[in-house]
């Protein structure tokens, strides 16, 4: 049984053992039930997240018109060859904002760790399957492997904006993202440790502030973001760059950030973009008040 990012870390270095092993036996000890059946699950899930990623490249639009349509004009754009920063990178973006596209039309997504920062982990598992064909089974394990972390985050801090703020959400799963390409990618898990560090670290502070307490405007876009800075991240960890504040220190910075930040920015709507002269616009047209 694992606590803490140390203790996940120590026991995969002691046993010999990768982070998704770990997970998969942590959560036969704790929910019952056998492998297979918590694989069976676990690809339910994958299988959700791919079907998001597709419908949302082909073009959906939120009920409320308020977002849509960016990921199918981002693969446009990436399919040109006129790209700036690369086809590896905006595959990624294009999968993270379709996935939160399909959120908000009210399709069928996987909450990774929550339904706003759905569009992260499966940017990340859609840039590693376009660059290096991923198996099956290696998508899996970094869901394994998120798991293995985000059950840390869940009950050291938290993975609620309406509790930490967005860094809890969007940051929870960058960091947790960052720490499952590392496994996949042939890191050890003390590198998947500093990935998680060094993603958490570059989302510190981060805001909830959705546009008429929607989930769809920063929401969206947030998870772009969230899918550049856990691919930085792992790369990062792979060339061997180490976090000087250790993982575990930098959760308990989040937990203690988001206990500190106002409530005006946690979900409520009632502060940064979402009081802005769009933002308030944006409220009064879909509330009519």
């Amino acid at each position: 049984m694992f606590r803490s990012i140390s203790d996940l870390v120590e026991q995969a270095t002691t046993y010999d053992k990768k982070i998704s092993r770990l997970m998969i036996e942590q959560e036969i000890e704790l929910n019952g039930g056998n492998e297979e059946e918590i694989k069976k699950r676990m690809t339910d899930n994958l299988n959700v997240m791919l079907s998001a990623i597709d419908e949302g490249i082909k073009g959906v639009v939120s009920k409320t018109g308020l977002t849509g349509g960016d990921a199918k004009r981002l693969q446009s754009y990436l399919d040109s060859g006129r790209s700036i920063s690369g086809e590896d990178f905006l595959n990624g973006v294009v999968a993270a904002i379709a996935t939160n596209e399909v959120n908000a039309s009210l399709g069928i997504i996987c909450a990774t760790p929550t339904a706003g920062s759905a569009g992260v982990l499966p940017g990340c598992i859609h840039i590693l399957k376009k660059k290096f064909n991923i198996s099956k089974e290696e998508q899996l394990n970094m869901l394994f492997v998120a798991g293995a972390f985000g059950f840390v985050v869940a009950n050291n801090a938290s993975v609620s904006g309406a509790e930490g703020g967005c860094q809890a959400e969007i940051g929870s799963a960058s960091a947790m993202a960052a720490a499952a390409i590392v496994e996949v990618m042939g890191g050890t898990p003390e590198m998947s440790s500093n990935a998680f560090a060094i993603a958490l670290k570059n989302m510190l502070g981060l805001v909830c502030d959705p546009v008429a307490g929607l989930v769809e405007i920063p929401c969206v876009k947030r998870n772009a973001a969230g899918t550049s800075i856990a691919v930085m991240a792992a790369d990062m960890a792979l060339a061997g760059v180490k976090s000087r504040i250790q993982a575990d220190e930098v959760l308990e910075a989040m937990y203690k950030i988001g206990q500190e930040m106002s409530t005006k920015f946690k979900e409520t709507a009632k502060g940064g973009l979402a009081i802005t002269k769009t933002g308030e616009k944006y409220r009064s047209l879909l509330f009519d008040d």
